[in-house]
């Protein structure tokens, strides 16, 4: 369809990081917007302000017929009651990567890909190329430090966009250049196995020609099929030097996903000098190894995204190596009863950098109860190789076991769910 003649857009599940992205877009070219939610949240205020209308609650009231065009967060299912209603009006629907699709047909795209890594090198490169006067436009799934944005309207021809594997949503872009930080077990929910990912990854690189490039670890082994199959021209990572670069946020998996930068930077000649200038002063985006602040006690306090082992496993060995000789809590928050039975014997031997860990209940976000597993067995596999683990049944019991110890020290909010928020409440937010 013509996006160009779309007037007024109605997006469901306005508050997602991802498709809170398109709204800002969609109200920048001057289009009506308005949105609904299961519940109010820090983008959906910054939405408001903006002038975005957004309901609480999905409702077929929120529809009417001056509705041009309804997008939807793959989160969502076809029984919505918005999607529903906008087939019964007639009102076209694309999903969030459907329509961002359609709109990356008119740049020249640059697309991050990769199981971890995925939103800070698209930060990273989104940094790097403003900073080098490229001017793009850039859609990602987090809030940009610099902006307190997850869309930023550029005037050139470039588009830098976080493309996920989930359900195989990426597949609807064409990137000139791509991005793949690493390929590792995840959404297990949706794919059957490791070759079952790497099939998307493969059918994603095919659509790429001789002209285009592809940027990842060339000797990794998850990446060989895909590597093995590509036409387009392809460039190690790797083999970048990480002299120079001194980032403001911890972990060698971030050296990496600044590797992945230079090499893009090479792409498009940027001064390798002006490209470490710009990733040393990185100061990461939010939800990623975010410095959130310090407690009267003089506890520090940052949170993460981390959802799977391997990233709970390299995020917590980035703030280890940080901090050598700092007591480290981490404040899980496990997502999705899938993935917590999935890699429950993984998850519990990720925490051996923390030395004081506290689980949260199961965060299901799209999934329905599952009664075969619970937080209490993950806590029950954590103590096989750590001693200080706790169970905290809600966010008041937390934010007591915390203020039993007042000496300084590191707390670490972790998970994809909405555990920031026992960070928000330790420093009287």
């Amino acid at each position: 369809m013509d996006l160009k003649k779309v007037k007024k857009v109605h997006l469901i599940g306005i508050g997602g990081i991802g498709i809170s992205a398109l709204a800002r877009l969609f109200f920048n070219n001057s289009k009506i917007v308005t949105g609904s939610d299961v519940s109010e949240s820090k983008v959906t205020k910054g939405l408001v302000r903006l002038g975005v209308e957004v309901f609480i609650g999905h409702r077929v009231q929120n529809l009417t017929q001056e509705v041009d065009l309804v997008v939807y967060t793959p989160a969502v299912n076809e029984n919505n009651p918005e999607i529903v209603e906008a087939k019964k009006l007639g009102i076209p629907t694309l999903s969030y990567p459907q329509a961002l699709g359609l709109i990356s047909m008119d740049y020249s795209l640059i697309a991050v890909s990769g199981t971890h890594g995925k939103t800070t090198t698209t930060a990273m490169s989104a940094k790097v190329l403003m900073e080098a006067n490229f001017d793009p436009s850039v859609v990602i799934g987090s809030l940009l430090k610099e902006t307190q944005t997850n869309y930023i309207a550029g005037k050139s021809e470039y588009l830098i966009i976080e493309a996920c594997e989930y359900k195989r949503s990426f597949l609807n872009f064409k990137p000139h250049i791509l991005i793949i930080t690493n390929i590792d077990l995840d959404h297990l929910d949706y794919y059957k196995d490791l070759a079952d990912i790497q099939s998307a990854f493969i059918e994603l690189v095919s659509q790429m020609s001789s002209d285009d490039y592809l940027i990842c670890d060339i000797q990794h082994k998850n990446l060989e099929p895909i590597v093995n199959l590509a036409k387009c021209q392809m460039i190690d990572f790797k083999t970048f030097s990480k002299d120079g670069l001194n980032l403001k946020i911890p972990g060698e998996h971030n050296l990496e996903n600044a590797q992945c930068v230079l090499a893009l930077a090479e792409i498009l000649k940027i001064d390798r000098q002006q490209v470490i200038k710009s990733l040393n002063n990185f100061e990461g985006t939010w939800r990623r190894s975010e410095y959130r602040g310090k407690t009267l006690t003089g506890l520090k306090i940052y949170d993460d995204y981390a959802h799977n082992p391997t990233e709970v496993n390299v995020t917590l060995k980035g703030f280890r190596d940080f901090f050598p000789k700092d007591k480290i809590t981490v404040i899980f928050q496990p997502h999705l009863y899938s993935r917590t039975k999935t890699f429950l014997r993984e998850f519990a031997q990720s925490f051996d950098s923390a030395d004081r860990i506290i689980i949260l209940p199961i965060y299901a976000a799209r999934e329905i109860f599952d009664s075969s597993i619970n937080s209490e067995m993950l806590v029950e596999e954590i103590k096989k190789y750590k001693q200080e683990v706790f169970f905290a049944k809600d966010f008041t019991s937390v934010v007591t076991e915390i203020k039993k110890n007042t000496d300084t020290g590191i707390i670490i909010t972790m998970g994809a769910g909405d555990v920031y928020q026992v960070g928000e409440i330790l420093l009287g937010e």
